[in-house]
């Protein structure tokens, strides 16, 4: 796959991208998705949204659960975000597909959950700025990390390919534009990552 994967991304008609979607999304033919409820809804889900989580999850068209996670900036408390969160975390287990993580401010227990769980599968810090130090130890506890249109520039070079991603999010500039500042990007890592 020599076009660059956009690994993450809200814009409903992305081709060549995992679309980031909430429960009850209406596919579209071809597209493939990443489905989770995001931290910053996290005070406001109900049950019903977690069933359409659980039943979104087994679509085919659905490649990853997230993005999910811990943002200590928005949402609800850290222990309701956590409780969402092992939710995710468990479909992700059962369904055999990777968990997409929106981390703010919360890098020592996302490190500490995996740590305790033990998963199976793949797990993908989306949109990491952070500092090289901390881009080492999450390599360390085995993340991938996804960078968008901001980054740290260090950190960058310390990713391996067989690591690193690249994501529009929501960002005005072209998944071509950010992947060619990663020379050494692997652009077939994506299609292993989610079966494509």
């Amino acid at each position: 796959m020599n076009t660059p994967f956009d690994f993450h991304t809200h814009n409903p008609d992305a081709v060549d991208a995992l679309i980031s979607v909430e429960p009850g999304f209406t596919p579209r033919a071809g597209a493939v998705y990443s489905v989770g409820i995001h931290p910053w809804h996290s005070a406001t889900v109900t049950d019903m949204d977690l069933r359409r989580l659980e039943a979104d999850a087994r679509l085919r068209c659905v490649k990853a659960i997230g993005e999910t996670g811990l943002d200590r900036l928005r949402g609800a408390t850290l222990d309701r975000q956590t409780e969402l969160l092992l939710h995710h975390i468990a479909l992700s287990e059962e369904l055999h597909k990777p968990l997409v993580l929106h981390i703010v401010k919360a890098f020592p227990e996302i490190i500490a959950i995996k740590r305790r769980i033990k998963p199976s599968q793949t797990w993908i810090i989306h949109g990491f700025r952070g500092k090289p130090q901390l881009a080492e130890e999450l390599l360390r506890h085995g993340f991938y990390l996804s960078l968008g249109e901001h980054f740290n520039p260090r950190s960058a070079e310390i990713i391996p390919s067989g690591r690193l991603l690249v994501e529009t999010d929501e960002s005005d500039r072209g998944i071509a534009e950010l992947a060619a500042m990663h020379p050494h990007l692997d652009t077939a890592l994506p299609s292993k990552l989610l079966g494509l």
